[in-house]
């Protein structure tokens, strides 16, 4: 993350870590727990739509995936953040690994329309964040 624009948090512990995997449906990318034991949430740019990436904490993921706060609306969709207007931001489960980084309309729930692609992994997605143009 050198030389870009992230709003670091601390890195999660293992137990949030254990705490996330084990109300994960699928098997997320090790990057995606990797770059949480870096930054535990956090924020800042990136070069495609939704254009800014808030990051929620592994504590905080794992409070959504237990509630089902999204799947009545948006099935498929693992959130794990947002632009912090009004879009999320998560894995998209309804294709094969690696599972797509997604961007959605919250107040659309017309998956056809809403989503929109940010990168086709985790590991691609990891290339964008902190970069502004």
């Amino acid at each position: 993350m050198e030389g870009r624009i992230w709003r670091k948090k601390e890195g999660a512990s293992g137990a949030a870590i254990a705490g996330l995997r084990a109300v994960t449906p699928a098997s997320l990318p090790e990057t995606y727990f990797s770059f949480l034991a870096f930054s535990n949430g956090g924020e800042g740019p990136l070069p495609v739509q939704p254009l800014w990436l808030s990051l929620y904490s592994a504590e905080d993921v794992a409070a959504i995936a237990e509630q089902g706060t999204f799947d009545e609306f948006f099935p498929g969709l693992f959130v794990i953040g947002s632009n912090g207007a009004g879009e999320g931001v998560a894995f998209d489960l309804r294709v094969s690994e690696p599972y797509p980084l997604v961007a959605f309309d919250m107040t659309n729930a017309d998956l056809a329309e809403s989503i929109l692609p940010i990168a086709p992994h985790f590991g691609a997605a990891l290339e964008l964040i902190g970069l502004d143009d």
